[in-house]
């Protein structure tokens, strides 16, 4: 017995004379305040540029006006909102992103893309240059000006968890392969949007063409620096997420990044060919004409 009190005193004496261990740079606040701040000038590969208007702006475009300039990584998302008339540019920068967007009314978000009335109304179900993206007040949320890819899908809309989950074995938004749709209610969130407001979506950068007996044929990628270029016609919210195409045949999840540029330029006027080429888009733009001038924002 008093052997061994003896040897536990001993013991509590050596390891109260050992050297403590050395304090974390992080253990304090004022070291952890250095370690945050020094992470200030640190880039990674995909991030927003702020201000806008010191990234790299399209040609013939005043870097003053710049409102928006971020890389998106695959399996991530991002969101803003835009006035009116300002140009939304996506480029798909390795070949392999998936844009999946949602566009709600800034000032009124229960209204939103449509996308079945996108297609519908227009008759043409694939999205190209002139096309206009309605929402379900029949009034132009946005329009298609630009397009070098050719490769999108109106008809699929973005992945779901649980699909995600039986192909890839997880679709959570922090996993290593997430759903579209999971990453929308994240950036909706953002907004007040709640997941109720997450509607279908059109994709861009991963190409569905429908064949003569009804089933899809997916085309994947038109290949890297494929861009798409959108006018905003009433103030957006806008919703992007970067996922894999629901139709992807590869048994391993794939996307690429995503760049997203945005500038302030003017919306789409009565002059300009696009609001009359069609009766459907005539109608549609003086819908929009209507309950701008009626809230004062024309």
């Amino acid at each position: 017995m008093t052997g061994d009190s003896t040897n536990d005193s001993t013991d509590q004496i050596m390891d109260a004379s050992a050297p403590e261990p050395a304090a974390s740079a992080t253990s304090t606040t004022a070291g952890a305040r250095e370690h945050a701040r020094a992470q200030g000038s640190t880039r990674v590969a995909a991030q927003p540029t702020l201000p806008a208007s010191s990234a790299a702006a399209p040609d013939g475009v005043d870097p003053s006006r710049m409102v928006w300039a971020e890389r998106v990584a695959g399996g991530n998302y991002t969101h803003k909102v835009l006035a009116r008339g300002t140009v939304l540019r996506l480029t798909d920068v390795t070949g392999d992103a998936c844009a999946s967007i949602l566009l709600y009314n800034a000032d009124q978000a229960f209204e939103r893309l449509n996308v079945a009335d996108t297609v519908k109304v227009q008759w043409q179900v694939y999205s190209g240059p002139g096309q206009l993206l309605l929402s379900d007040q029949a009034r132009v949320l946005a329009s298609i000006e630009d397009d070098t890819s050719g490769h999108h899908d109106s008809i699929f809309g973005t992945s779901a968890l649980l699909r995600n989950v039986e192909r890839y074995g997880d679709g959570s938004p922090q996993g290593p392969s997430p759903a579209g749709r999971e990453l929308l209610k994240l950036a909706g969130a953002k907004h007040g949007l709640l997941p109720r407001d997450i509607a279908p979506s059109v994709s861009f950068f991963q190409g569905v063409r429908i064949r003569d007996d009804g089933s899809p044929e997916y085309l994947g990628s038109a290949g890297a620096g494929a861009s798409v270029t959108i006018r905003t016609e009433l103030p957006v919210i806008v919703l992007i997420a970067n996922a894999a195409h629901p139709l992807d045949p590869r048994e391993e999840y794939h996307c690429g990044e995503l760049d997203v540029v945005a500038w302030r330029d003017a919306p789409t006027t009565p002059d300009d060919p696009l609001w009359s080429s069609t009766p459907e888009g005539e109608r549609a733009f003086l819908n929009t004409a209507d309950y701008l001038t009626a809230r004062g924002l024309s």
